[in-house]
């Protein structure tokens, strides 16, 4: 991790740490901004917390975001919050019918990583109306939502472009075709995400292919790989732009079955993902820190519930389609290689070097210095 990412982590983890106790001053202009409603009524510790992941298909939201989340929530309660969960399984009509029995039930706050962000609007809306208020987590849900936490997500694009040049070396010339291969469009995120690579790459290599991949699959995006290199020629391939390391993974199946090996991106340090990055067959992931997301997310769903301002929690404003000056925290990103696994995935805790290193990873392991 580079010098200048080292302190921008120690920035937002400083100025999140400390939930305030003093009441929101004035009201903002939604309705889910109003720190008036009826939900921001002061409440002790014994508070009910709805939490709602969007789909099960990417490895960290049940092994990462669910847990970090369920266990900061208990420690800022003293263990009498209490977390209702439910994984929408990358349904956005099932997510609309758990944002429902949220409501039924009454919890005090909604946490949501929307499956589909403009479709989550209504439900957006029926939970404020409830006296809810809302926490778009890792994805700007629309809808007068109240607080947001997730990633520079342009900053994640830039990263991974900056990566592939990097990769390409001497290669990276106006001529080099490489492909693109992009996220939902469902997924706010996933516009951000190609922004961002595409202010590095364009002017830089050739866009031979670019695709957006319906629900992140890894089968389309094998699918999609398959199609370029038919399309484009095999040898006119020097690198690929996948946006995570699900879809990294299918797009290497389909790489290695057409005989190349070529510089693919990748985004979440999944554990398939790093030890492709060891072994060579990924280049690099981007390696966001959950725990801080997390963290941040449950302060902002605590604090809330309470009645208690986000004034240091958040220090920074986004706007949404129907809300105006949402609070919200941007947790900084690093580009993850085999380079930096030790001072990254391991040093956090994400994972151990027996984790990564199994099998026919331990010699790639071995040479790497990971341990």
């Amino acid at each position: 991790m580079n010098a200048r990412m080292r302190r921008a982590a120690v920035a937002v983890a400083a100025g999140a740490m400390a939930v305030s106790l003093a009441a929101c001053g004035s009201a903002k202009e939604s309705k889910g901004n109003d720190d008036s409603s009826s939900a921001s009524a002061k409440k002790g510790d014994d508070i009910k917390v709805g939490l709602l992941l969007p789909e099960n298909k990417t490895a960290r939201y049940e092994k990462f975001d669910k847990p970090l989340i369920e266990k900061k929530i208990s420690e800022l309660t003293n263990g009498k919050a209490k977390v209702e969960y439910n994984n929408a399984r990358q349904d956005a009509n099932l997510q609309a019918q758990q944002v429902d029995t949220m409501i039924t039930n009454k919890v005090d706050v909604l946490i949501v990583d929307a499956v589909d962000a403009k479709a989550i609007q209504n439900s957006v809306q029926k939970a404020v109306d409830a006296g809810i208020k809302v926490v778009a987590y890792d994805r700007l849900a629309e809808g007068p939502i109240s607080a947001y936490t997730s990633f520079d997500n342009e900053e994640v694009g830039r990263t991974q472009g900056e990566a592939l040049l990097k990769a390409l070396g001497d290669k990276a010339k106006k001529s080099t075709k490489v492909v693109m291969i992009n996220g939902s469009v469902t997924d706010p995120n996933a516009a951000q995400f190609k922004k961002g690579a595409h202010s590095v790459l364009d002017g830089k290599v050739t866009i031979a292919k670019e695709y957006d991949t319906k629900e992140w699959s890894p089968d389309n995006a094998n699918s999609e790989m398959e199609a370029a290199v038919s399309s484009v020629g095999k040898k006119n391939i020097a690198g690929v732009y996948s946006a995570n390391d699900g879809m990294a993974g299918g797009i290497i199946t389909a790489l290695k079955a057409a005989g190349l090996n070529v510089p693919v991106t990748g985004q979440d340090a999944e554990l398939a993902g790093v030890q492709r990055i060891v072994t060579g067959e990924q280049y690099m992931s981007v390696y966001k820190s959950y725990p801080q997301e997390a963290d941040i997310a449950a302060q902002m769903a605590v604090a809330l519930a309470k009645g208690q301002s986000l004034d240091s929690i958040a220090k920074d404003k986004v706007s949404n389609g129907s809300a105006k000056d949402i609070p919200s925290v941007l947790v900084p990103v690093v580009s993850l290689t085999k380079d930096n696994i030790n001072d990254t995935v391991i040093k956090d805790g994400i994972y151990t070097a027996a984790d990564i290193c199994t099998g026919k990873y331990k010699s790639a392991c071995d040479k790497l210095g990971i341990k």
